[in-house]
Protein backbone atom coordinates (compact mmCIF):
# COMPACT_ATOMS: atom_id res chain seq x y z
CA UNK A 1 0.00 0.00 0.00
CA UNK A 2 2.66 2.58 0.96
CA UNK A 3 4.26 1.64 -2.49
CA UNK A 4 1.38 2.42 -4.54
CA UNK A 5 0.42 5.27 -1.87
CA UNK A 6 3.69 7.05 -3.04
CA UNK A 7 4.15 6.24 -6.59
CA UNK A 8 0.54 7.20 -7.40
CA UNK A 9 0.13 10.23 -4.99
CA UNK A 10 3.32 11.55 -3.53
CA UNK A 11 6.64 11.09 -5.19
CA UNK A 12 5.36 9.70 -8.72
CA UNK A 13 3.08 13.49 -9.70
CA UNK A 14 6.33 15.54 -8.27
CA UNK A 15 9.14 13.46 -9.67
CA UNK A 16 7.10 12.98 -13.14
CA UNK A 17 6.65 16.70 -13.27
CA UNK A 18 9.97 17.94 -11.91
CA UNK A 19 11.99 15.34 -13.99
CA UNK A 20 9.73 15.03 -17.31
CA UNK A 21 11.17 11.74 -17.64
CA UNK A 22 10.96 10.22 -21.43
CA UNK A 23 10.86 6.70 -21.79
CA UNK A 24 11.35 4.27 -24.61
CA UNK A 25 10.39 0.63 -24.87
CA UNK A 26 8.03 0.10 -21.90
CA UNK A 27 5.98 -2.44 -23.84
CA UNK A 28 9.01 -4.83 -23.63
CA UNK A 29 7.96 -5.12 -20.00
CA UNK A 30 5.80 -7.78 -19.39
CA UNK A 31 2.47 -7.36 -18.14
CA UNK A 32 2.33 -10.29 -16.50
CA UNK A 33 5.30 -13.11 -15.08
CA UNK A 34 8.45 -12.67 -13.60
CA UNK A 35 11.15 -11.12 -15.08
CA UNK A 36 14.64 -9.23 -14.14
CA UNK A 37 14.93 -5.80 -15.21
CA UNK A 38 18.83 -5.31 -15.39
CA UNK A 39 19.89 -1.74 -15.01
CA UNK A 40 22.95 0.47 -15.89
CA UNK A 41 23.84 2.12 -12.35
CA UNK A 42 24.35 6.09 -12.48
CA UNK A 43 22.76 7.44 -9.43
CA UNK A 44 20.73 6.62 -6.30
CA UNK A 45 18.08 8.23 -7.71
CA UNK A 46 17.82 5.06 -10.64
CA UNK A 47 15.99 2.98 -8.02
CA UNK A 48 13.64 5.90 -7.75
CA UNK A 49 12.71 7.05 -11.16
CA UNK A 50 12.55 3.37 -12.94
CA UNK A 51 9.75 2.24 -11.15
CA UNK A 52 7.56 5.07 -11.53
CA UNK A 53 7.19 4.41 -15.08
CA UNK A 54 6.27 0.58 -15.11
CA UNK A 55 3.11 -0.18 -14.58
CA UNK A 56 4.01 -3.10 -12.23
CA UNK A 57 5.80 -3.59 -9.04
CA UNK A 58 9.19 -3.76 -9.13
CA UNK A 59 11.26 -5.31 -6.38
CA UNK A 60 14.64 -4.24 -6.11
CA UNK A 61 18.06 -6.10 -5.00
CA UNK A 62 19.59 -2.80 -3.24
CA UNK A 63 23.48 -2.81 -1.26
CA UNK A 64 22.57 -3.70 2.17
CA UNK A 65 24.34 -0.57 3.60
CA UNK A 66 20.78 1.18 2.82
CA UNK A 67 18.86 -0.99 5.77
CA UNK A 68 21.93 -0.88 8.52
CA UNK A 69 22.07 3.19 9.05
CA UNK A 70 21.85 4.45 11.69
CA UNK A 71 20.90 7.91 13.23
CA UNK A 72 17.41 9.50 12.36
CA UNK A 73 18.68 9.51 8.80
CA UNK A 74 19.80 5.90 8.70
CA UNK A 75 16.32 4.71 10.60
CA UNK A 76 14.81 6.79 7.84
CA UNK A 77 16.57 5.75 4.50
CA UNK A 78 15.93 1.82 6.10
CA UNK A 79 12.36 2.21 6.35
CA UNK A 80 11.70 4.03 3.15
CA UNK A 81 13.74 1.08 1.23
CA UNK A 82 12.20 -1.57 2.81
CA UNK A 83 8.09 -0.03 2.42
CA UNK A 84 9.20 0.74 -1.46
CA UNK A 85 9.66 -2.83 -2.22
CA UNK A 86 13.52 -3.32 -1.90
CA UNK A 87 15.48 -6.15 -0.56
CA UNK A 88 19.12 -6.01 0.83
CA UNK A 89 22.10 -7.45 -1.02
CA UNK A 90 25.10 -8.34 0.41
CA UNK A 91 28.01 -7.53 -1.67
CA UNK A 92 30.99 -8.88 0.38
CA UNK A 93 30.66 -12.82 -1.41
CA UNK A 94 30.55 -16.09 -0.74
CA UNK A 95 27.50 -16.94 1.35
CA UNK A 96 25.87 -13.61 2.60
CA UNK A 97 25.84 -12.99 -1.35
CA UNK A 98 24.08 -16.13 -2.52
CA UNK A 99 21.43 -15.90 0.47
CA UNK A 100 20.91 -12.20 -0.82
CA UNK A 101 20.47 -13.61 -4.51
CA UNK A 102 18.56 -16.66 -3.00
CA UNK A 103 15.86 -13.82 -2.16
CA UNK A 104 15.96 -12.49 -5.21
CA UNK A 105 15.21 -15.90 -6.41
CA UNK A 106 11.67 -16.04 -4.23
CA UNK A 107 10.74 -12.67 -5.86
CA UNK A 108 10.93 -13.74 -9.22
CA UNK A 109 9.47 -17.77 -9.03
CA UNK A 110 6.45 -15.14 -7.19
CA UNK A 111 5.93 -14.28 -10.85
CA UNK A 112 7.01 -10.98 -9.81
CA UNK A 113 9.41 -8.26 -11.41
CA UNK A 114 12.95 -8.04 -9.88
CA UNK A 115 15.40 -4.80 -10.61
CA UNK A 116 19.31 -5.68 -10.69
CA UNK A 117 22.24 -3.69 -11.25
CA UNK A 118 24.74 -5.87 -12.29
CA UNK A 119 27.35 -3.55 -12.14
CA UNK A 120 27.11 -4.24 -8.29
CA UNK A 121 27.78 -0.52 -7.44
CA UNK A 122 27.02 3.05 -9.27
CA UNK A 123 29.71 4.06 -11.56
CA UNK A 124 32.50 6.14 -10.35
CA UNK A 125 32.68 7.96 -13.81
CA UNK A 126 30.00 7.22 -16.32
CA UNK A 127 30.91 4.44 -17.94
CA UNK A 128 29.54 0.96 -17.89
CA UNK A 129 31.52 -1.52 -15.86
CA UNK A 130 31.80 -4.86 -16.02
CA UNK A 131 28.53 -6.89 -15.10
CA UNK A 132 28.88 -9.48 -11.81
CA UNK A 133 27.35 -12.75 -12.90
CA UNK A 134 25.18 -12.53 -10.28
CA UNK A 135 22.24 -11.87 -12.42
CA UNK A 136 22.92 -14.48 -15.33
CA UNK A 137 22.76 -17.33 -11.97
CA UNK A 138 19.14 -15.54 -11.44
CA UNK A 139 17.76 -15.69 -14.93
CA UNK A 140 19.17 -18.98 -15.56
CA UNK A 141 18.06 -20.78 -12.06
CA UNK A 142 14.30 -19.01 -12.13
CA UNK A 143 14.54 -19.23 -15.89
CA UNK A 144 12.98 -15.96 -16.69
CA UNK A 145 14.21 -13.73 -19.63
CA UNK A 146 15.91 -10.32 -18.78
CA UNK A 147 15.11 -6.75 -19.96
CA UNK A 148 18.15 -4.33 -20.19
CA UNK A 149 16.84 -1.00 -18.95
CA UNK A 150 19.81 1.59 -19.62
CA UNK A 151 19.09 5.13 -17.43
CA UNK A 152 19.92 7.86 -19.33
CA UNK A 153 21.12 10.95 -17.25
CA UNK A 154 20.61 10.31 -13.68
CA UNK A 155 24.08 10.68 -12.68
CA UNK A 156 23.81 14.48 -13.69
CA UNK A 157 20.59 14.90 -11.89
CA UNK A 158 22.12 13.19 -8.50
CA UNK A 159 26.56 12.61 -8.75
CA UNK A 160 27.69 10.51 -6.03
CA UNK A 161 28.40 12.63 -3.06
CA UNK A 162 25.45 15.19 -3.79
CA UNK A 163 22.55 14.71 -1.78
CA UNK A 164 20.42 17.67 -3.26
CA UNK A 165 19.50 16.26 -6.93
CA UNK A 166 19.58 18.61 -9.98
CA UNK A 167 16.48 19.64 -11.96
CA UNK A 168 17.16 18.19 -15.63
CA UNK A 169 15.29 15.78 -17.79
CA UNK A 170 16.38 12.11 -17.40
CA UNK A 171 15.46 9.18 -19.89
CA UNK A 172 15.14 5.20 -19.60
CA UNK A 173 14.85 2.80 -22.75
CA UNK A 174 13.59 -0.74 -22.10
CA UNK A 175 15.00 -3.36 -24.51
CA UNK A 176 13.57 -5.98 -25.94
CA UNK A 177 13.94 -9.25 -23.74
CA UNK A 178 16.93 -11.80 -23.30
CA UNK A 179 15.95 -15.28 -24.23
CA UNK A 180 18.57 -17.16 -22.38
CA UNK A 181 16.44 -20.60 -22.39
CA UNK A 182 19.34 -22.56 -24.29
CA UNK A 183 21.76 -21.98 -21.12
CA UNK A 184 18.79 -23.61 -19.00
CA UNK A 185 20.29 -26.23 -16.91
CA UNK A 186 23.47 -24.65 -16.77
CA UNK A 187 23.03 -22.44 -13.64
CA UNK A 188 26.65 -23.80 -12.03
CA UNK A 189 28.76 -23.20 -15.27
CA UNK A 190 30.77 -19.99 -14.71
CA UNK A 191 32.00 -19.89 -18.26
CA UNK A 192 28.09 -20.00 -19.50
CA UNK A 193 27.60 -17.31 -16.36
CA UNK A 194 29.66 -14.85 -17.37
CA UNK A 195 28.82 -15.14 -21.26
CA UNK A 196 25.40 -14.55 -20.06
CA UNK A 197 25.88 -11.35 -18.19
CA UNK A 198 28.48 -10.05 -21.24
CA UNK A 199 25.42 -10.46 -23.28
CA UNK A 200 23.51 -8.58 -20.92
CA UNK A 201 26.17 -5.53 -20.36
CA UNK A 202 26.43 -5.44 -24.49
CA UNK A 203 22.86 -4.79 -24.45
CA UNK A 204 23.25 -2.19 -21.89
CA UNK A 205 25.85 -0.56 -23.52
CA UNK A 206 24.43 -0.58 -27.06
CA UNK A 207 21.21 0.88 -25.41
CA UNK A 208 22.99 3.64 -23.48
CA UNK A 209 25.62 4.85 -25.40
CA UNK A 210 28.02 4.45 -22.36
CA UNK A 211 31.83 3.43 -23.08
CA UNK A 212 32.33 0.17 -21.77
CA UNK A 213 35.06 -1.01 -19.67
CA UNK A 214 36.15 -4.11 -18.63
CA UNK A 215 36.81 -4.22 -15.33
CA UNK A 216 34.34 -4.41 -12.06
CA UNK A 217 33.65 -0.48 -10.80
CA UNK A 218 34.07 -1.53 -7.26
CA UNK A 219 37.89 -2.25 -7.72
CA UNK A 220 38.37 1.21 -10.08
CA UNK A 221 36.56 3.20 -6.66
CA UNK A 222 39.03 1.31 -4.32
CA UNK A 223 41.55 2.12 -6.52
CA UNK A 224 40.67 5.97 -6.51
CA UNK A 225 40.29 5.99 -3.17
CA UNK A 226 44.05 4.79 -2.63
CA UNK A 227 44.88 7.59 -4.94
CA UNK A 228 43.34 9.99 -2.81
CA UNK A 229 44.71 8.07 0.53
CA UNK A 230 48.27 8.55 -1.36
CA UNK A 231 47.41 12.15 -2.17
CA UNK A 232 47.03 13.05 1.48
CA UNK A 233 50.34 11.09 2.86
CA UNK A 234 52.39 13.38 5.67
CA UNK A 235 55.31 14.24 4.45
CA UNK A 236 58.45 11.84 4.91
CA UNK A 237 55.88 8.99 4.90
CA UNK A 238 55.37 6.34 2.18
CA UNK A 239 51.74 6.66 1.16
CA UNK A 240 49.76 3.52 1.68
CA UNK A 241 49.90 1.27 -1.38
CA UNK A 242 47.03 -0.30 -3.14
CA UNK A 243 46.87 -3.67 -4.21
CA UNK A 244 44.19 -4.28 -7.97
CA UNK A 245 42.89 -7.68 -5.77
CA UNK A 246 42.19 -5.62 -2.99
CA UNK A 247 38.28 -5.41 -2.08
CA UNK A 248 35.29 -7.69 -2.22
CA UNK A 249 34.49 -7.35 -6.04
CA UNK A 250 36.38 -10.25 -7.35
CA UNK A 251 36.22 -12.50 -10.50
CA UNK A 252 34.45 -15.31 -7.25
CA UNK A 253 32.22 -12.64 -6.13
CA UNK A 254 28.37 -12.74 -7.30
Amino acid sequence: MFYWFMKTFVLGPVLKLLFRPWVKGLDNVPADGAAILASNHLSFSDSIFMPLTVPRPVVFLAKSEYFTGTGFKGRLTAAFFRLTNQLPMDRTGGAASAQSLNAGLDVLRNGSLLGIYPEGTRSPDGRLYRGKVGVARLALQARVPVIPVAMIGTDKVQPIGKRVPSIRRIGMIFGEPLDFSRYYGMADDRLIQRSVTDEIMYELMRLSGQEYVDEYAAVVKLRLAGKAIAGKALPGKAPEQFRPDDGPAGPGKV
